[in-house]
């Protein structure tokens, strides 16, 4: 079966306007799809696809955009890929960092793939993709952004288990350090610690939006049937093990 048969249909992508997400939509719109980016920042003005504006840490709103997309047609595939990180020890985290950080990159995961559910019950069919981390091993300074990503990874084992046998399979993406906004405002250039995780990358470079996007790409593809409630670190091998500093 050709690429172009395999990469078609609607695929809804959650942070899709820079960064990683920015990635993903490029190279699944690349590759065919009809993709859908949901996210409360506008794209860039030459991004690819269509936009939604929607604060995603809001239930309501997110509950309101996606019926408007699915009521547009099908979505059979999904990647949640939003995620905010407030770098912080933990005894100066506010409560309400902690509700907006889990609001974001765990709540928005679920109201999704519950709006997305019913077409892919439907079609017996669906890939969902989550983005987690691998900081969800442990990172100093990073309560939050652990907390929920790691919960995202809970949650993509649980829905592996329950949809199985509906045909629908969801995996996770474990980034490693990659040359994001996001990742470069946690950790300037030219920090100790920014050098540190250099140093602790076998490949010893950052990875590229581009690099995570290929892996999502493989895991929504048809042909990925007999993957589910897996997580593939896209690390440079980071993940494998402590390297010499």
């Amino acid at each position: 079966m050709s690429t172009s048969a395999q990469a078609s249909g609607r695929v809804i992508v959650t942070g899709g306007s820079s960064g990683i997400g920015e990635g993903i939509v490029r190279r699944l719109h690349d590759d065919g799809y009809d993709v859908v980016n949901l996210d409360i920042a506008a794209p860039k003005p030459d991004a690819v696809g269509s936009f939604r504006q929607v604060d995603l840490g809001d239930a309501e709103a997110t509950r309101s955009a996606l019926a408007a997309v699915c009521a547009e047609g099908p979505v059979t595939r999904l990647v949640n890929n939003v995620g905010i990180v407030w770098p912080a020890p933990v005894e100066e985290i506010s409560l309400e960092n902690l509700q907006r950080s889990l609001a974001i990159n765990l709540r928005s995961a679920f109201l999704c793939f519950q709006a997305t559910l019913p077409a892919m019950k439907a079609a017996g069919f669906g890939r969902v993709v989550n983005i987690s981390s691998r900081t969800l091993m442990g990172k100093e300074l990073r309560t939050t952004y652990g907390m929920s990503k790691g919960g995202l990874l809970a949650a993509t084992r649980t829905w592996a288990l329950e949809f199985a046998q509906a045909g629908i399979t969801v995996n996770a993406i474990g980034p490693g350090p990659i040359n994001t906004e996001l990742f470069r405002k946690g950790n300037p250039p030219g920090d100790p610690r920014t050098d540190a995780i250099l140093r602790s990358v076998p490949m010893r470079r950052f990875g590229e939006p581009a690099e995570v996007a290929h892996g999502v790409a493989s895991l929504l593809d048809a042909r990925a049937g007999f993957i589910t409630g897996q997580i593939l670190y896209v690390c440079g091998g980071q993940a494998v093990g402590v390297q010499a500093a």
